[in-house]
């Protein structure tokens, strides 16, 4: 087998940034479970061991460095030492690592006749004890890690043969009835024909008194914030439903006044529930670029249909009752709302609402580390460091974003260290692009500012923005004709499918042995590039499309906490779905 062909740029960076003095848990989480996902456990085992000789009190790393040397299956018994040790240390992460680890040692399937051995009975009591214990206090947890706390805790009742307890584990992880025996998956991302991509199981928070946030009932978070003159509503989510559900959960009834809906900007996922919200005397308010940014949106069509879920009818043609042009201080049942137009990253037409007593900023998606939508092409890099500047200098107290994983991320501390290295990085891609370097190359130098060494929280956030960032900067600034002839001939699917079933002799076997070879070194995106013109050439090639299938699962683990978009487009084209956790 050769080497990886492509490089893995987020991995590479979360490793250096990971071993940073003070490194940010966020970021030595996220390395684990891309580790996990690109099925590097000798290379996390050999990372974490060196990482807790450097710092022998991290219970966390040392945790990790048992958990990978059990997964790689080197000497396990002195890696559940590592194990025990560290939860001995400190309490959460090496109690969650140890019960997963343990998980993986179970056997499968129930006990057999002459029951499990005492070291595997001790092995599921003690995955149960950890995992409860997750389960008990989630709420101190990183995001996305309570999937795979289900995982194991179904594999554990299905080895001692608690079998009702096994299954309703299973219901719980989201993953249908080979939950136990699939990888651990670490991600909140949910998505179905029914209810879309979601980016968790439906929850509220509460920020401050009167202040309601309705999250994940859509693919869009939603808020309510009761006045003395009514409430007033930020963002009406997809569909009507959807909005009337979270109402309901809030304590406010269907028919309530709403006094104002403030609309962040005009994507469907913000403004396609407005009827629900509507009513005789409720104003609409809006930016003054929405109407521009609303008729864009009635000429495209979502490309995906998990996008939105058939349970959603988004409406278009929210027409606002005022539009603002410049900031704005409205007053509102003794409540000052401060109204904000920004260009944004994701729209040009952008509204914040500031709450100056409470210090909550509302943001809507002018953080949408994409860009864009990523289906369009809207925002700008520029247009998101103006923002992020304006928001460093007002200061608030919290954001609160359009999307949970938005506002679990990219905070206020982050943004310290965000702005200045998406900066930096700005200026580091305008000078490769001036160089005439391409795309591929520039994306390859992995950049990652030292400054982030100052501004740990930043860390993820930066790379969840890094690769779109550049992408979006170098289109923005370069034509359609590319420096190595990229566009200069553009061919059909069917067309470069046959070129290449010419250098495959015609025979499936060669697109089966290429994309083998390339998904086992962990070339997945270049698997694919290989088995979809296979297929299109050699539709009946069962070996073919049983590897596609693999290969497309695997990229959806791959992008399973930084990309939802990514693991949406993955997960329909594997025609996959995965419910809510819990």
């Amino acid at each position: 087998m050769t080497g990886r062909i492509s490089r893995n740029r987020s991995l590479g960076s979360l490793k250096e940034a990971a071993s940073w003095p003070g490194a940010d848990q966020n970021t030595v989480v996220t390395l684990a479970t891309a580790l996990v996902a690109a099925c590097a456990d000798a290379e996390g085992s050999s990372y974490f061991q060196d990482l807790s000789d450097r710092n022998p009190g991290d219970a966390t790393a040392l945790a990790l460095a048992g958990f990978f040397q059990v997964r790689a299956g080197h000497d396990v018994a002195a890696a559940i030492t590592k194990l025990d040790r560290a939860a001995t240390m400190d309490l959460g992460l090496p109690q969650y690592f140890r019960g997963l680890a343990l998980a993986e040692l179970l056997p499968g399937g129930g006990p057999s006749e002459a029951g499990l051995a005492a070291a595997d009975t001790g092995r599921a009591d003690q995955v149960i004890a950890d995992l409860e214990f997750v389960l008990a206090v989630r709420d101190q947890f990183p995001v996305g890690l309570l999937r795979a706390a289900y995982q194991g805790l179904a594999r554990a009742y299905e080895a001692l043969g608690r079998q009702d307890e096994a299954a309703e584990a299973v219901r719980r992880s989201g993953l249908g009835p080979a939950a136990a025996d699939r990888p651990p998956m670490f991600t909140n991302f949910s998505v179905t024909a029914r209810d879309g991509l979601r980016m968790s199981a439906p929850s509220a928070l509460s920020p401050a008194p009167d202040v309601h946030v309705a999250r994940c009932y859509d693919f869009g978070d939603f808020a309510f914030i009761k006045t003395s003159a009514g409430t007033v509503a930020i963002d009406a989510g997809t569909s009507p439903d959807r909005v009337l559900a979270a109402m309901a959960d809030l304590g406010l009834p269907g028919n309530a006044p709403i006094s104002h809906l403030i609309l962040t900007h005009a994507h469907f996922d913000h403004i396609g529930g407005t009827a629900a919200l509507r009513r005789q005397g409720t104003q609409v308010i809006a930016s003054a670029g929405f109407p521009a940014e609303a008729e864009r949106q009635r000429h495209w069509n979502i490309p995906f249909r998990n996008f939105t879920g058939t349970g959603a009818n988004p409406a278009m043609d929210v027409e606002p009752d005022r539009l603002i042009s410049e900031q704005t201080s409205l007053v509102i049942g003794g409540t000052e709302f401060v109204l904000i137009p920004a260009t944004g990253g994701e729209t040009p037409g952008a509204l914040m609402v500031y709450l100056p007593a409470s210090g909550l900023l509302f943001t809507g998606d002018v953080m949408m580390p994409y860009l864009g939508a990523p289906f369009t092409a809207e925002g700008s890099p520029e247009g998101l460091l103006d923002t992020l500047r304006f928001i460093r200098e007002l200061a608030p107290r919290q954001l609160i974003q359009g999307h949970t994983t938005l506002t679990e991320n990219f905070t206020i501390e982050a943004l310290a260290g965000l702005e200045p290295a998406l900066t930096e990085l700005h200026e580091f891609t305008l000078a490769r692009i001036g160089e005439n370097m391409t795309l591929p190359h520039i994306l390859d130098h992995g950049y990652l500012p030292a400054l982030l060494q100052d501004h740990p929280a930043a860390v993820v956030p930066y790379l969840v923005c890094r690769d779109h960032f550049i992408a979006r900067l170098y289109h923005q600034r370069t034509g359609y004709w590319q420096p190595d002839g990229q566009g200069l001939d553009p061919r059909s699917p069917e067309e470069s499918a046959a070129a290449l079933d010419l250098l495959a002799g015609g025979k499936a076997d060669a697109f089966v042995t290429a994309a083998a070879t390339l998904a086992g070194q962990g070339d997945l995106a270049l698997a694919l590039e290989i088995l979809t013109p296979g297929l299109l050439r050699h539709p009946d090639s069962g070996e073919l499309a049983e590897l596609r299938q693999e290969v497309l699962v695997r990229l959806m683990e791959q992008h399973q906490l930084s990309d939802p978009f990514r693991f949406l487009v993955y997960a329909e084209l594997a025609a996959a779905e995965i419910s809510p956790v819990g």
